[in-house]
């Protein structure tokens, strides 16, 4: 059973930080491409940033410079380090494995950026 579990969501303040993780377990960790996805409310849900394999990152326009993901496979997790959070940084962050055609989403972590 895959499981992928993200934590560190919260609120804080604009100009803040936080970091994001996501556990998985039931996967090869190492051979999954890992992303962190946001939903706005009333938004589609967008790529914000993606790790491979192989320590490719990609990252969105709009948090490059900001945000950086990171992969730890001896621990089987990937972390988001988000600097300098803005209000339209706000919304549900989701973890992502994907290998082929298998996708696996968690249930999605809260960031709330605000004063």
């Amino acid at each position: 059973q895959v499981q992928l579990v993200e934590s560190g969501g919260g609120l804080v303040q604009p100009g803040g930080s936080l970091r994001l993780s996501c556990a998985a377990s039931g996967i090869t960790f190492r051979r999954y491409a890992m992303g962190w996805y946001r939903q706005a409310p009333g938004k589609q849900r967008e790529l914000v940033a993606r790790i491979t394999g192989t320590v490719i990152t990609t990252y969105a326009d709009s948090v490059q410079g900001r945000f950086t993901i990171s992969r730890d496979n001896a621990k089987n997790t990937v972390y988001l380090q988000m600097n300098s959070l803005k209000p339209e940084d706000t919304a549900v962050y989701y973890c992502n494995a994907q290998l082929s055609f298998d996708s696996y989403w968690g249930q999605g972590t809260q960031v709330t950026v605000s004063s």
